[in-house]
């Protein structure tokens, strides 16, 4: 999990490491999603923001191989904000797969309340 933020997102979108024309785009993108998951429970209370690809999935998940799906929801979620998808079929798969994720990561975060609800 020592991999840039940034750069797995990119590959996420389909976007080479080295072209670097939307970085700050995306990189806005990626600290909203943050402040998502943190209002999910995840990463430091303070929050959390990037601002260039030196920063790492391991200093945000602290090797917490049990979140490896915020690494996912992270690329959708840009990926919903950088370049939504204009076919209805598949943009309705992002939206419930984003909603799966954001159980998944609720139940991680906290399993007691996710079985309680």
């Amino acid at each position: 999990m020592e991999n840039s933020i940034l750069t797995s997102v990119k590959k996420l979108l389909g976007i080479a490491e080295d072209y670097t024309e939307f970085d700050m785009d995306i990189i806005i993108h990626i600290n909203s999603v943050f402040v998502t998951l943190q209002q999910l429970g995840v990463g430091p209370e303070e929050g959390f923001s990037i601002s260039d690809s030196s920063t790492t999935w391991s200093s945000y998940l602290n090797n917490d191989k049990l979140l490896n799906n915020v690494i996912s929801y992270m690329g959708l979620r840009v990926k919903m904000l950088f370049d939504p998808p204009t076919n209805s079929s598949i943009l309705s798969s992002y939206e419930r797969t984003i909603q799966e994720l954001e159980w998944r990561i609720n139940v991680m975060v906290d399993p007691k309340e996710a079985t309680s609800g």
